[in-house]
């Protein structure tokens, strides 16, 4: 059948598009607002019944926070991938709650077809802001490379000077409580829980 590949393709690229959106806990009209493409025509791609042009994809990319690359890499590929993502070429993500100040750097993406875990470089450099509390799917591991913090999960805090880690889990309330010397730098790891094997 003629057009077997090219729906395998779409069908591949709507799997990327649409665990990226949840992973980053966004909704189709949030890429829609971000992107200008329409909730409908984003619905469609992400269930791969239309093919999206070069012009889409890159618009969902940056939406996104991925390289236009990342929709084709892992098509049609068995073989095991190592991915280096030098100091220079780490992605610069827009999440819920990032403000002025605060930057997410996502250093691996695509990880195959159902994401086991997302590592973030997260950079905080305004004194004064004042963080919500985020909830999430997963287990956190975060290590302190800069700065000093009193970081909260649930009803505790914890004083995080360099070298400090912490691991909690995501579905408990957390967040900086407040920063006590900037700029604050750290390492922040989701690995995400995984279905029994059957």
């Amino acid at each position: 059948m003629t057009t077997k590949q090219p729906q395998s393709l779409d069908l591949h690229i709507g799997k990327i598009i649409h665990n990226a959106r949840k992973n980053q806990s966004l909704t189709i009209a949030d890429i829609a607002q971000q992107s200008g493409i329409s909730r409908g025509m984003l619905s469609k791609i992400e269930n791969g019944q239309v093919s999206p042009s070069l012009d889409s994809l890159q618009k969902i990319s940056r939406a996104l926070g991925l390289p236009i690359s990342a929709f084709f890499k892992e098509f049609d590929n068995e073989e095991s991938q190592a991915q280096l993502v030098r100091s220079n070429e780490k992605l610069e993500v827009v999440r819920r709650g990032t403000k002025v100040g605060h930057t997410y750097h996502l250093l691996a993406y695509n990880n195959g077809p159902r994401k086991t875990f997302e590592p973030f470089l997260i950079s905080l450099d305004n004194k004064s802001e004042v963080f919500p509390s985020f909830s999430h799917e997963g287990t956190v591991f975060m290590y302190l490379l800069e700065g000093e913090m009193i970081y909260r999960h649930g009803k505790k805090t914890y004083h995080m000077k360099p070298g400090d880690s912490l691991t909690y889990d995501a579905t408990i309330s957390h967040g900086p409580e407040e920063l006590i010397e900037v700029p604050i730098r750290f390492l922040n790891i989701t690995m995400y829980n995984q279905p029994a094997p059957e």
